[in-house]
């Protein structure tokens, strides 16, 4: 689904993703990890089309992303910060974003889910952090598309709906999506993800399955796993 070769960028001196390979064939959910500056952000912006590398290539569904956007409506993406227009509706955004993407949607569903009915009416301006979160979860997942990324998706939720989210990523996989996620909560990441990506410094230390990670670093669970490699690293 996401194959990507030899990939750089650098920010000026600093030096992001240092000639980066990964291939995400199957569907499943994917966590990308790794500590604040490793290039889990730039990895996902590039994927997006927001973050032009210096070299390399990204391939989504066999198609070479390189001056060319037609892919993106194969992508529903869930930002870390979601900056909604704050004089605008929460009924009004969603008829915006389905009218924008011309697209049948699942909109209607995922509103009651999230138990977004008495907020339709109010402005976003108003909303609580976590309720807009509510809002972003529904504009990524009304589209049915067959890849979504979702960055740091945990942000905000109250209990019941981080179990509703985990439910809904569940039922996503099972239609045979890629899910692509970052999240530094590592019980939502041993909970749903299939398989971990871990980043060191702009570059895949560890590609696989939490318990082949556990194995490698012979450590007991998976925080202890993640806390080996980096303290491996920094020695």
């Amino acid at each position: 689904m996401v194959t990507i070769k030899n990939l750089y960028k650098s920010f000026g001196k600093n030096d992001v993703l240092k000639g980066l390979d990964l291939e995400i064939n199957n569907a499943g959910i994917f966590a990308i990890l790794g500590p604040n500056g490793s290039g889990k952000t730039t990895l996902i912006k590039s994927i997006l089309g927001m973050v032009i590398p210096n070299k390399g290539t990204i391939n989504v569904q066999n198609e070479n992303i390189k001056n060319n956007s037609n892919y993106r409506h194969k992508i529903d993406y869930l930002p870390q910060i979601a900056n909604f227009p704050s004089n605008l509706k929460v009924k009004e955004l969603i008829r915006m974003i389905k009218d924008l993407r011309g697209k049948s949607t699942l909109d209607t569903s995922l509103i009651t889910t999230f138990q977004l009915e008495p907020f339709l009416n109010k402005k976003l301006g108003n909303l609580s952090g976590g309720t807009k979160q509510k809002v972003n979860i529904v504009l990524t997942f009304m589209f049915n598309s067959p890849i979504i990324i979702l960055d740091e998706p945990t942000t905000g939720l109250d209990p019941i709906s981080l179990i509703r989210l985990k439910a809904l990523i569940q039922t996503e996989k099972e239609k045979g999506k890629t899910i692509i996620i970052t999240s530094h909560i590592m019980s939502f990441v041993e909970e749903v993800a299939d398989e971990i990506v871990f980043l060191l410094e702009g570059q895949i230390y560890f590609k696989g399955s939490i318990s082949k990670l556990k194995s490698q670093t012979k450590q007991p669970d998976f925080e202890h796993a993640i806390a080996s490699i980096l303290q491996e690293n920094h020695a």
